[in-house]
């Protein structure tokens, strides 16, 4: 056992021991870049975000690479009678969206790096409004966490977990066992940055950065080019937050690559 697993609050092992028994029997992996994730350390790491399951394939990967990681959820999930008290005594982050106690998990989570934990920021905020389920316009959260402490930012790319839960999906297919790829890159080089004032420009430019590589890390995986215009929701009148589908025809097509991964769009 790793020293980061020895030190986890007794709620989050007895999730893992849990979770990950089963995640191992209806599931096949494709784990790559491990020797990316700091041994030790404060660090923020940054996925793509396709599916509600991918948060639990994402914290297996993190189990496995010996650097279980405490994530910033959105609120609500703390409100989830058993569910919620569990996260909490897990020492995951609650996040207020459009909120004054926003703030609050901004600064939990610069506790929780300068702490020496791994802390998981899904950068884009909730599943991509991509027509192709390709990365789209980033938060800029991961960034402001990584600049403030100047910590290692880890970027990862996973694509599978669309096949278990389409994106805003009810119904899981777990059978067949579909294969949940997930490739850590080398940290995201901010040093040029850390002398500049953590402001719009900055975080803009950080935030791009990063969503530059998760998306070259995700090509990799796929086998194919993000040909279009990285999407931004607000450009598109798409809502940001909650089921795109409860308040606007996105008149998408299907995924260019033949995958399943839009049918939930």
């Amino acid at each position: 056992m790793t020293a980061a697993r020895a030190r986890l609050p007794l709620s989050y092992r007895c999730i893992a021991w849990i979770l990950r028994p089963i995640l191992m029997r209806v599931t096949k992996r494709d784990w790559r870049g491990m020797e990316h994730i700091p041994a030790e350390g404060g660090f923020v790491v940054s996925p793509n975000h396709i599916s509600y399951v991918d948060p639990i394939v994402f914290a297996h990967f993190m189990y496995d690479a010996g650097r279980p990681t405490y994530f910033l959820g959105k609120d609500s999930l703390f409100h989830i009678p058993v569910v919620g008290w569990a996260l909490r005594k897990a020492g995951q982050i609650p996040v207020y969206r459009n909120s004054l106690k926003a703030a609050h998990a901004y600064r939990a989570a610069v506790d929780a790096v300068r702490e020496g934990k791994a802390v998981g920021i899904f950068p884009e905020g909730t599943i991509t409004r991509d027509p192709d389920l390709w990365p789209m316009r980033g938060k800029t959260g991961a960034a402001r966490v990584a600049l403030e402490t100047r910590c290692p930012l880890i970027p990862v790319a996973q694509w599978g977990a669309q096949e278990i839960l389409s994106p805003y999906g009810h119904r899981p297919k777990l059978f067949p066992r579909r294969t949940m790829s997930m490739v850590a890159g080398p940290p995201v080089d901010l040093s040029d940055l850390y002398d500049r004032p953590i402001d719009t420009g900055t975080l803009r430019i950080a935030t791009d950065r990063l969503m530059d590589h998760i998306t070259a890390l995700l090509e990799q995986i796929r086998g194919a080019h993000a040909e279009h215009e990285r999407f931004d929701p607000r450009k598109h009148g798409v809502a940001e937050v909650g089921d795109p589908l409860k308040h606007v025809d996105l008149g998408r097509p299907e995924p260019r690559d033949g995958t399943t991964g839009g049918s939930g769009r």
